[in-house]
């Protein structure tokens, strides 16, 4: 992360586990330090100084991150040991893939992208793809295969903070850059709700089963992982806008 946050010494694995209300606080501080909220890139996108090229290269870059979500979400459920947790855990694959073709939060993105200008061909390719956000999204992928359900679950986390990144990026849009068709705002829009239900369900999974010390700072660690994907794709698809400005 570009930006400077001071370690907080942790504290000895044997320690007394934290409170719930505690270990859900802690969480939501990470989300409230670190979450890419706080990006110089976002904060320039949200103030509306973006230029097209910069915002088409976001759009398409990012793509790269929304396609693989259900595929980490098809490695979280695979670790699942209940029929009611994998249920719960499935309908993110669908909320993303959608039950039929043309539907689901990839399609939206793909329509966000249409909206600004690119083609759908050149952004299912995935050519322009940029290597240091190839590495993040892969980085993030593995740890969901990798990883205990508590961590790969508690990455997921993100998504506390996600809708008021929505309600600020629609104002944006609308605000801002208005070339872009209002219904290609449709995935912003979708993720407000989608992101306060999926926020909760792993919340409280996370609350649930981290009940040691050492449960609960593996947890934090994911989250904070999680936080600098998200923070290291913003600044790859950042450095690329400065070597084009500074050959």
């Amino acid at each position: 992360m570009t930006t400077a946050l001071a370690p907080r010494p942790e504290p000895s694995a044997s320690a007394e586990p934290c409170t719930p209300a505690e270990f859900e606080a802690r969480l939501r501080a990470v989300t409230q330090e670190r979450y890419h909220d706080r990006h110089p890139f976002n904060l320039r996108m949200h103030s509306g100084d973006l230029t097209p090229a910069e915002l088409r290269r976001w759009i398409a870059n990012r793509f790269h991150y929304q396609r693989h979500l259900p595929v980490k979400d098809a490695l979280i459920t695979a670790k699942l040991d209940t029929s009611a947790l994998r249920r719960m855990w499935l309908r993110r694959i669908e909320d993303h893939d959608g039950r039929e073709e043309g539907e689901g939060g990839i399609e939206r993105w793909l329509r966000l992208g249409e909206a600004a200008g690119l083609n759908r061909e050149t952004l299912l390719r995935a050519d322009d793809v940029l290597p240091g956000v190839r590495l993040a999204v892969d980085g993030y992928v593995n740890f969901c295969r990798h990883r205990p359900p508590l961590e790969a679950i508690a990455a997921s986390l993100t998504e506390l903070a996600a809708p008021d990144l929505m309600r600020t990026r629609i104002d944006a849009f609308e605000r801002h850059y208005r070339w872009i068709e209002a219904d290609g705002l449709a995935y912003f829009r979708t993720r407000v709700d989608q992101g306060r239900r999926d926020s909760g369900e792993a919340l409280g999974l996370v609350l649930a089963w981290a009940r040691t010390r050492d449960g609960q700072e593996r947890a934090v660690a994911a989250l904070r992982f999680k936080c600098e994907v998200l923070w290291s794709l913003l600044d790859a698809v950042e450095a690329a806008g400065s070597r084009e400005e500074n050959p």
